[in-house]
């Protein structure tokens, strides 16, 4: 077991391996080290939300684990912040994508993600709650025309053939999870300090300390890497090359003061291409200032979500059509238009958004980085020398595999039984 455990990022990822090392038998002084102040930097521009739908048997295992714990901790806190089960709705005017989904459906099923049910069929399709997350559906539906969808989905597109809802998912409030998360950690002895880890120390083949950009320095014998964005940086301070890049993504949240989309929906996704309606004068103007990107066949998955309670009327949306891969910078590189496009974007897929076009609602745009491995699984687990761990390449799916990650890790570290999914996200894959 080690004596002392320096945590180098306060995000969700080294904010949960603190709360999960703070509370095992055995292990001696917790430090986060951090030169942000907790859950400021990519964690608190999330979308929140968390899914059990992956294509690979490790992610769905990982995950399923993690929202388990979320769970756990929603019973424990009196649900203090916000889990709910929605559920994601993928929706597509395509009659193949549709049939390609419901293969990985079935995939999904074998890999643990729960029972797959079609509608119309024999089992009656069971709709989400607002708030509750005990005793609901798993696994998938699968609406097979668009009649089925739009009895249960009414503010859908005519265009729709079809749409799979993901029910074990949802959204909750990171920043309160994280919060709870590290005054726990604090009450059972966890240590913070606001500043940056500038060196590692090793002694032979193993971790023995951290320098600091105050002059001073903190000995240790286990260091765990969750530093984001930044990880790169910090591995090769042990001589690591992290497979990590880093995506820019943006998201915005308007006033849906029309009520477009109800209070209780779920997380909605248009998972085909397409093109934005634009006037010709409106296309002109584009071609005018070098926006041709936005002139052509635009990506998939432009979504969004209700955000806040039935009181509420902000509406959280993304559309990720960038493609800027760099080296991680802020403040994040700005999209004027970005609101105007996601806007006409989601107004496929939900006609009444259409509604909008003659007078922008009230947006707010912010963002962060994707920072992913090529295969788009989380490094978690030893790597370098002894006693350096890693807990980063969380991608977009930070906030929902922490809790989970965390315990993998906190396995690592304390040499504890691994569960079969543990050799599927070490560095020694690459």
């Amino acid at each position: 077991m080690p004596d002392r455990v320096v945590i180098i990022g306060a995000g969700i990822a080294g904010v949960a391996v603190a709360h999960c090392l703070s509370g095992r038998d055995g292990v001696g002084e917790v430090l986060l080290v951090d030169p942000r102040p907790p859950l400021t930097l990519t964690s608190d521009k999330s979308t929140e939300c968390y899914r059990n739908w992956w294509p690979n048997q490790p992610m769905v295992a990982l995950m399923n684990r993690s929202i388990d714990r979320l769970e756990e901790i929603a019973d424990q806190t009196n649900n203090g912040f916000g889990l709910n089960r929605r559920g994601y709705l993928f929706v597509t005017a395509e009659p193949q994508r549709l049939s390609t989904w419901a293969e990985q459906a079935n995939r999904t099923s074998q890999f643990g993600g729960g029972p797959v049910r079609s509608h119309p069929g024999p089992l009656e399709y069971r709709p989400a709650p607002a708030h509750e997350y005990h005793q609901q559906p798993e696994g998938v539906d699968i609406f097979e025309d668009g009649t089925a969808l739009r009895e249960e989905f009414p503010f859908i597109t005519e265009m729709a053939v079809g749409a799979i809802h993901i029910r074990r998912a949802g959204w909750f409030s990171a920043q309160q999870l994280g919060s709870w998360m590290l005054d726990e950690a604090k009450q059972r002895g966890l240590s913070h300090r606001q500043v940056a880890v500038t060196g590692i120390k090793t002694d032979g083949d193993a971790v023995s300390g951290v320098e600091l950009s105050d002059g001073g320095s903190i000995a240790c014998d286990a260091v765990v890497n969750a530093a984001g964005p930044m990880a790169a940086d910090i591995g090769k301070m042990v001589d690591l090359d992290l497979p990590l890049t880093s995506e820019v993504h943006l998201k915005v949240t308007y006033r849906d003061h029309r009520r477009v989309v109800p209070r209780d929906a779920p997380m909605i996704i248009w998972s085909d291409p397409q093109r934005v309606g634009w006037s010709d004068e409106e296309r002109s103007g584009l071609e005018q200032i070098g926006r041709q990107d936005l002139l052509d066949e635009m990506p998939i998955f432009c979504h969004g979500r209700p955000e806040g309670g039935a009181d509420s009327d902000y509406f959280l949306a993304l559309w990720e059509y960038h493609d800027d891969v760099r080296e991680p910078v802020w403040p994040l590189p700005e999209d004027d238009l970005y609101p105007e496009v996601v806007l006409r974007g989601l107004s496929t897929m939900i006609p009444r958004f259409a509604e909008y076009r003659d007078g922008l609602p009230a947006a707010t745009v912010d963002g962060g980085y994707y920072t992913k491995t090529p295969d788009n699984r989380p490094l978690l687990g030893p790597a370098g020398p002894r006693g350096f761990f890693l807990a980063c390449g969380y991608s977009g799916f930070g906030v929902m595999v922490a809790a989970g990650a965390a315990d993998l890790v906190a396995d690592h570290i304390t040499g504890s039984d691994l569960p079969r999914y543990a050799e599927s996200f070490l560095l020694s894959r690459y």
